[in-house]
């Protein structure tokens, strides 16, 4: 030890020590400045999703997320390299890792994709009423997995992204003004500019029934036993179901008090006495 101290000469590692302490000064410079920038690209992606509101901000969150991650994996990759470690192979293994982690998670990384893809088209916000997936329903949630929707029997359906988005979606409250489509038949016999009027009548009556447009009645079809009117008066989309429900029983009522038969399917049977 004594013998150590004795040839010690500061001159022989004063060098090394210069270059490693710049290699830190450095290192800490290119951390500092790129946790500045990696919160900067994370706060300038979420302010251009605040900024229009026609863009969802979940979406942009997620995104100034990964983006800030991103810059921090390259300041890391720098810091590593400034003391010579070999970020090559650091690079292919993370690189494995990800493709590893992406075969495993197939499925969510679907519904990942699906997510931004809902939240980047919006074919449907938070308040709709959609049909989607095999399943009707009001929009309760969108987050970038998973769809939420709330019945209205009160039932929360929880349905994978993936699914919406490879399927068709039908969104009910895209419109202010609705159609809503009914059918009602008669018999043959009955005066068809007689009818007509009766269910013009009820829709004329109603509160939330528009009159521009006005209602459509014509006859759709002569089926074997019936002829068939095909109904469409107009409403905003919140009176849809209330329509939907209450006119057909307003129009059979309307019929039964005019004396309008209403036929339904029935056989005639013939029996012969055998003489």
């Amino acid at each position: 030890m004594q013998e150590f101290i004795n040839n010690f000469n500061l001159e022989d590692y004063l060098p090394a020590v210069i270059a490693g302490m710049t290699n830190v000064l450095f290192a800490a410079a290119i951390l500092i400045v790129g946790i500045y920038i990696a919160s900067k690209v994370n706060r300038g992606i979420c302010k251009m999703g605040e900024s229009h509101e026609k863009l969802d901000d979940t979406l942009f969150r997620f995104l100034g997320s990964l983006g800030k991650y991103i810059v921090l994996a390259f300041v890391v990759i720098a810091v590593l390299n400034r003391f010579g470690v070999q970020t090559a192979s650091i690079v292919a293994l993370l690189g494995a890792a990800g493709l590893a982690v992406g075969l495993a998670l197939q499925g969510t990384l679907s519904n990942l994709a699906a997510g931004v893809m809902l939240l980047v088209f919006r074919p449907y916000k938070v308040g709709d009423f959609i049909d989607a997936a095999g399943r009707f329903g009001n929009v309760t949630e969108i987050d970038l997995f998973t769809t939420v929707l709330q019945t209205f029997d009160n039932q929360q359906i929880i349905i994978p992204n993936s699914q919406i988005w490879g399927a068709q979606i039908i969104n009910h409250s895209h419109h202010k003004i609705r159609g809503v489509d009914m059918l009602f038949g008669v018999a043959y016999k009955e005066d068809s500019a007689k009818v007509k009027k009766i269910i013009n009548d009820v829709m004329a009556a109603h509160p939330n029934i528009l009159k521009d447009p006005a209602p459509f009645v014509e006859v759709e079809s002569l089926n074997d036993s019936s002829v068939d009117f095909r109904v469409r008066p107009f409403c905003h989309g919140e009176h849809y179901f209330d329509i939907l429900y209450s006119v057909p029983e307003q129009i059979k009522q309307a019929l039964d008090q005019a004396g309008v038969e209403i036929p339904f399917p029935h056989r005639k049977l013939i029996i012969e006495k055998e003489e």
